[in-house]
């Protein structure tokens, strides 16, 4: 670690002591991902991260979120998780035609954090980041949810931050142009910066490649079966360590 980097954290830790908190429980790599996402700024960082501390603490007072708190949104099987990438990164594919808005918003924001905490579970110790691939094919307008995306990507925003290593949108209809738009005056620069619409061949070509054949599932050009997010099993040990 740089000298620069050392600096920061010891005036990090420092500031979260002032703000009443502690970073006692939770590794450099962790703090090093806020003060990231706050441009190095040690009490920005720190006023981020005692933020974080106090909703996790509110809508995750277990440390996760168990599959039976969120059955209607895992019924829909619109979730797969399906292995590590070629540079390691945890693949997470949401497909878009089995969703549709929910009635109960506050098992939909837990059911965001489910999904994410597992992603990050399922990689090795040492890795942060994920990769997101949105598969638009065959939604029609009871699909729309532009709720739910904004909530999702804010939720990677202020209490995720630096894990999306990029996202790619996969079939986006016509009709989303406008939808996606309106979404996207939500997310900071450097989100929308991780974001890959891949519309051509060659861009399909180059996701293929970044997520590898064999994790990638046949139906995008892969060699893999889709595999839903509650049939991946971890160990106690995995799923304890997506939170430091």
């Amino acid at each position: 670690m740089e000298r620069n980097q050392e600096i920061a954290l010891s005036q990090m830790k420092r500031s979260v002591q002032k703000l009443g908190s502690s970073t006692e429980n939770h590794g450099d790599p962790t703090l090093m991902r806020f003060l990231i996402a706050r441009s190095m700024d040690p009490n920005k960082a720190a006023k981020m991260f005692v933020q974080w501390q106090k909703w996790r603490s509110s809508l995750v007072p277990l440390g996760f979120i168990p599959d039976s708190e969120v059955p209607d949104e895992l019924a829909a099987r619109k979730i797969c998780l399906q292995g590590l990438s070629r540079d390691g990164y945890p693949v997470m594919i949401v497909i878009g035609s089995r969703h549709f808005p929910s009635k109960d918003h506050l098992q939909f924001k837990k059911f965001v954090v489910h999904l994410l905490d597992k992603t990050i579970a399922s990689s090795f110790k040492g890795n942060e980041k994920l990769i997101g691939v949105l598969d638009l094919q065959q939604i029609t307008y009871k699909n729309v949810d532009a709720r739910g995306l904004i909530i999702g990507f804010q939720f990677l925003q202020a209490y995720y931050p630096e894990r999306l290593a990029k996202c790619y949108i996969l079939n986006m209809p016509r009709f989303f142009v406008s939808v996606w738009r309106m979404v996207s005056h939500f997310l900071d620069k450097a989100t929308l910066e991780k974001i890959v619409i891949v519309s051509n061949e060659d861009e399909r070509r180059d996701f293929v490649n970044e997520i590898g054949k064999e994790v990638l599932p046949e139906e995008y050009g892969g060699l893999a079966k889709l595999v839903a997010l509650q049939d991946v099993k971890l160990t106690q040990s995995e799923d304890s360590s997506s939170q430091q």
